[in-house]
C-alpha cells in the first residue's frame, strides 16, 4: 500500500480544466487521516481512504461532483 508522506507535496488535475492543477502539502498525518492547509493557511484534517490501486487518497475540498482526489501514488516531481 503507497502512503502520504509528512512534508511530501501530491497533485492532481481537475477533471473540468486540464490546466488546472492541485497541489497539496500533507503537515501531519495519523493512521485514518492526513492535515492539510486550507486556502487560508489554517490546518484542516481529511479522513484518508483507498483508491482501486491500493493507494491512500483522499478529498482536499469535500466531496462533491467533479471534486478532486489527492491520491498517495500521485506525488509532485
Amino acid at each position: 500500500m503507497t502512503k502520504f508522506l509528512v512534508g511530501k507535496t501530491y497533485q492532481t488535475r481537475s477533471i473540468c480544466d486540464h490546466d488546472c492543477i492541485f497541489s497539496i502539502t500533507i503537515l501531519a498525518r495519523t493512521d485514518k487521516t492526513v492535515t492539510i492547509a486550507d486556502h487560508n493557511g489554517k490546518p484542516v484534517r481529511r479522513k484518508l481512504g483507498l483508491n482501486d490501486r491500493g493507494a491512500e487518497c483522499f478529498m482536499p475540498f469535500g466531496s462533491y461532483s467533479m471534486a478532486p482526489c489527492i491520491q498517495a501514488d500521485r506525488e509532485l516531481a
